[in-house]
């Protein structure tokens, strides 16, 4: 069975991803990752991340992917016994350095997409040195990869879902250039994801190249200025939802969700849809199909809309902002839940009716999505209500005192 290994970047995530049957579960710690601009953990939460995940049956890998210089490296290796002594089950390495030591603190070592391994004779290497998984090259096709797979003495992962980064498996020099922040020490601000625009000398046509692919999806769009807009910096994410048979075929280990500077409910949302499609194929692979709704709530959280990577051919289509279908409004917390009559009373500071998509957030209930179909103020059922009261809602999964409230509210709409 394949592992489903979903991101993690604080705690309501981490227990939005698990309660939406992640396998396993992957976060970063302060200073050593490739999302510093993450929440991340610290040192002294592991121990509690190992814990929660151990409730699930779930595997824990700690992502120390930056490029480590000597200093972050000695700091890292001298942090390995509290690290061990956590629990967690293993370390995502960018350096191959810190395999030995790190498998002898008794931590499986998986080697990071920043490695950028594209062969069967580095995986071979890193079996040598300890290693027991690597995270495979993002340039590689699915064919590459299912050849490299069954030569391989190790695990291979590989990345599903979620955000593409435009340089070679996320090694760039771009924001360093432009900000002085290093995206290859997790401090990426994404330049890449702006609208540029593009100048040229008078003559010179070799500037502004179109892509080969009838279905033009490349825009230069010309200004009035004389100057060229574009987001070719900038790709589409990663879906493959609708590929989970050829990526099964593939004999990978891991399935691997990319998202931790991403919302708890983004987590939540991909992880069940690709959990649903997996546990969907195992159970009857010969009449696997894809379910409209796996689209459809896929879409409704953060995306550049969708491609396919290098799967199958070399990524083309550029991306835009945001174009999931909802927007998250802030409008209350949770006061109390009641479990004997499966209500939650929130305070409000916008006004809700029945029918409204409310998401709720919390360390302990994680992300879940509720259509409001039922509402009371003292004990009188109500259609809608005004801001600025108190409001029992029927919602037959616990949440906890404290809970963040949102409603999701539709793209264009006036509401």
């Amino acid at each position: 069975m394949v592992e489903l290994l979903a991101p993690a970047g604080n705690f309501i995530s981490l227990r939005a991803v698990l309660e939406n049957g992640a396998d396993a579960v992957y976060f970063g710690l302060d200073d050593y990752n490739m999302r510093a601009n993450a929440k991340n953990f610290s040192l002294d939460d592991l121990s509690n991340v190992s814990k929660i995940a151990k409730e699930y049956g779930a595997k824990t890998y700690l992502c120390t992917n930056i490029i480590l210089n000597e200093k972050l490296a000695c700091e890292l290796d001298a942090k390995l016994e509290r690290i061990s002594e956590s629990e967690i089950d293993g370390l995502i390495l960018s350096d191959i350095g810190l395999i030995e030591n790190t498998v002898s603190h008794g931590l499986e070592a998986h080697i990071s997409v920043q490695e950028n391994v594209c062969n069967s004779y580095t995986l071979k290497t890193l079996k040598k040195l300890g290693a027991k998984r690597a995270i495979l090259s993002r340039e590689l096709s699915l064919g590459e990869i299912t050849e490299i797979t069954k030569k391989s003495p190790i695990e291979t992962e590989i990345f599903i879902h979620g955000a593409i980064c435009m340089a070679i498996s996320g090694r760039c020099f771009l924001s360093y250039g432009l900000y002085g922040r290093s995206a290859n020490c997790g401090d990426c601000l994404q330049p890449c994801r702006k609208n540029w625009t593009l100048t040229y000398e008078e003559g010179d046509d070799n500037v502004v190249n179109f892509s080969d692919v009838e279905d033009e999806s490349f825009i230069v769009s010309g200004s009035n200025d004389g100057s060229y807009r574009t987001n070719f910096f900038s790709p589409k994410d990663m879906c493959m939802i609708e590929y989970i048979p050829e990526l099964m075929k593939s004999g990978v280990a891991s399935f691997k969700i990319e998202g931790r500077a991403r919302s708890p409910d983004y987590g939540a949302i991909v992880t069940g849809v690709y959990r649903q499609a997996i546990d969907s194929y195992c159970e009857n692979p010969l009449e696997y199909s894809v379910r409209g709704e796996w689209m459809n709530d896929l879409k409704s959280v953060f995306n550049r809309g969708f491609d396919t990577n290098f799967y199958f051919s070399t990524p083309f289509e550029t991306s835009e902002d945001n174009q999931s279908k909802y927007v998250k409004k802030d409008i209350g917390q949770v006061v109390n839940y009641y479990n004997k009559v499966n209500a939650a009373e929130l305070r409000i500071w916008d006004d809700l009716k029945i029918g409204d998509r409310l998401l709720i957030q919390g360390q302990t209930t994680g992300s879940i999505t509720h259509t409001i179909d039922s509402m009371q103020i003292d004990g009188e059922s109500v259609s809608e209500v005004k801001k600025g009261c108190n409001v029992a809602v029927a919602i037959p999964k616990k949440v906890r005192q404290n809970d963040f409230v949102y409603k999701l509210v539709e793209r264009n709409s006036d509401d």
